[in-house]
C-alpha cells in the first residue's frame, strides 16, 4: 500500500473505547494499521499515548481515513501549522473548509498550539492575531482567515470519567421505579455539583412539562435558583399561561383529566391575556400571572427564551419568531453551562445539543426511548437517557433538592 502516514493520538484510549475504535476506522477503509508506539496510563489521570502507521491503496483513501481519525483525536504526525485561506465572500467559505466537532480542539499557529475558542460542531475555525475559534457559517465575514484541510489541527474527544460511567445504564433506558428514583439521586447531585462549580444549570423545556403535570416541579428549581436559564418554545409558554390562568392545558383540566366546556380556546385566551399586558414580564408585574414557569422565572430574575416555529398560535410577543435570532439567543444562554436538563422536547434539545462542547453533560428526560437516542446520533454523544414520566421526574427532582 503507496500511501501512509504516520498518527498519533493520546488520552484515555482504552477505557474510552477510543483506541478500538480508531483500528476499527482503519480497517473500515480499507487500510492497515501498524502500532509503533503504545504506552498506558498507570493512573486516572495519566494519559495513555498511540503512535500508529496507517496504509492505503488510494490518496483519496488517506485524505478520507486522515478525517475521519481526527474526530478520533488520532492527528497526523507532523509540526506544520494549520493550513489558513482568506473568506472571498461574506458567507462563503473556501470549499476545502475544515468542519468542526464538539469536541476540544487545538491548531498549531506561529508554531504553537491554539486551543479554539466557542467550540461547536459543525462550524468553521476563524485564526486572528494567535487566537482561534469557531464561527457558523452564516457568520463569515469576507477577509476572515480559517483553517482547511487536515494539517495542524488537534481534537481531544471527551474522556470515559468514572463519574460518569455511574450513568451509563441511563442510555439503556428506565423501566423500574427503583431505576427512575436512582437516576433523579444522581441527577440531583449532578445539579449540586454544578452549582458548586459556578456553572450554569440550563433547562431546555417542551409543553409536555405542562401536561404531564411538571409544573410545580420546575418552577420549585427555578424558585430554588437550582436552574439559571430556561430555553424552550412558544408552547410552553403559551400553556404554562394558560394553566395558570385558567387550570388548563390544551383545553384539559389539570386538576381531574377532564375536558373543559370550550376550554379548545384557552390557549388564546392566554395569548390575549399576555398581548394586552405587553409582554410576560408586564403581566408578572401587573398581577395577572401570578403562578408558573415564567412567573418564577421573572421572579427570579432567570432568562428564558422562546424560539418561534410555523405552526405556533399567537405567538406570545415575547417569542423570538426569527429563526437565527432564537439560535443566537439559545447560544448566549448556553454560555458557562456545565449541565443541561432536556425535558420532553426532541427538537429543541437535538437544536441545543448541535451548540454545545462535549464537555457539558447533557440529561435528557423523556417517556419515549428514541429520543435520547436520535439527540445521540446527531453528535451530541455525552447524552445521557432517563426514560420516564417528564412530570414524575421533576415532581422527584424537585423533592431532591430541598
Amino acid at each position: 500500500m503507496p500511501f501512509q502516514e504516520v498518527v498519533e493520538a493520546e488520552g484515555h484510549l482504552i477505557d474510552s473505547h477510543i483506541m478500538e475504535n480508531i483500528f476499527d476506522k482503519v480497517v473500515e477503509h480499507g487500510g492497515r494499521f501498524e502500532v509503533e508506539q503504545f504506552s498506558i496510563g498507570r493512573t486516572n489521570s495519566e494519559p495513555s499515548h498511540l503512535r500508529l502507521k496507517v496504509s492505503v491503496e488510494e490518496e483519496s483513501s488517506l485524505e478520507r481515513l486522515l478525517e475521519a481519525l481526527l474526530e478520533l483525536g488520532c492527528a497526523p504526525v507532523d509540526a506544520t501549522d494549520a493550513v489558513l485561506r482568506e473568506v472571498e465572500r461574506d458567507r462563503c467559505a473556501p470549499e476545502d473548509f475544515y468542519s468542526s466537532t464538539n469536541h476540544h480542539t487545538f491548531v498549531r499557529n506561529g508554531n504553537k498550539w491554539v486551543e479554539v475558542a466557542d467550540q461547536r460542531m459543525d462550524a468553521m475555525i476563524v485564526v486572528r492575531e494567535g487566537q482561534a475559534w469557531c464561527r457558523r457559517l452564516r457568520d463569515l465575514r469576507r477577509g476572515d482567515r480559517i483553517v482547511v484541510g487536515l494539517r495542524g489541527i488537534r481534537v481531544v474527544p471527551e474522556s470515559k470519567e468514572r463519574g460518569r460511567l455511574a450513568f451509563a445504564f441511563m442510555a439503556n433506558g428506565i423501566s423500574s421505579e427503583r431505576q427512575v428514583d436512582t437516576a433523579v439521586r444522581q441527577t440531583a447531585a449532578l445539579v449540586r455539583q454544578t452549582v458548586e462549580q459556578k456553572l450554569k444549570v440550563v433547562v431546555v423545556a417542551g409543553p409536555v412539562v405542562v401536561h404531564t403535570g411538571g409544573v410545580k416541579g420546575l418552577s420549585s428549581l427555578v424558585r430554588g435558583r437550582w436552574v439559571h436559564a430556561v430555553l424552550s418554545g412558544n408552547a410552553l409558554g403559551v400553556h404554562d399561561i394558560e394553566a395558570s390562568l385558567f387550570g388548563t392545558s390544551l383545553g384539559v383540566r389539570l386538576s381531574d383529566g377532564r375536558q373543559e366546556e370550550h376550554g379548545h380556546r384557552n390557549h388564546m385566551r392566554a395569548i390575549n391575556a399576555v398581548y394586552r399586558a405587553g409582554s410576560v414580564t408586564e403581566a408578572v408585574r401587573s398581577g395577572r400571572l401570578q403562578s408558573g414557569i415564567l412567573y418564577e422565572c421573572v421572579q427570579a430574575g432567570v432568562p428564558f427564551v422562546l424560539a418561534g416555529s410555523l405552526r405556533d398560535d399567537g405567538p406570545l410577543p415575547d417569542t423570538i419568531t426569527d429563526m437565527n435570532a432564537a439560535q443566537d439567543a439559545y447560544a448566549a444562554e448556553l454560555k458557562g453551562a456545565g449541565l443541561v436538563l432536556c425535558l420532553g422536547s426532541m427538537l429543541h434539545s437535538i437544536a441545543t445539543g448541535n451548540m454545545l462542547p462535549s464537555w457539558v453533560r447533557i440529561v435528557c428526560v423523556d417517556i419515549n426511548p428514541a429520543v435520547a437516542t436520535k439527540v445521540s446520533d446527531r453528535g451530541t454523544g455525552q447524552a445521557v437517557g432517563v426514560v420516564t414520566d417528564v412530570g414524575l421526574f421533576l415532581q422527584l427532582l424537585s423533592k431532591a433538592m430541598v
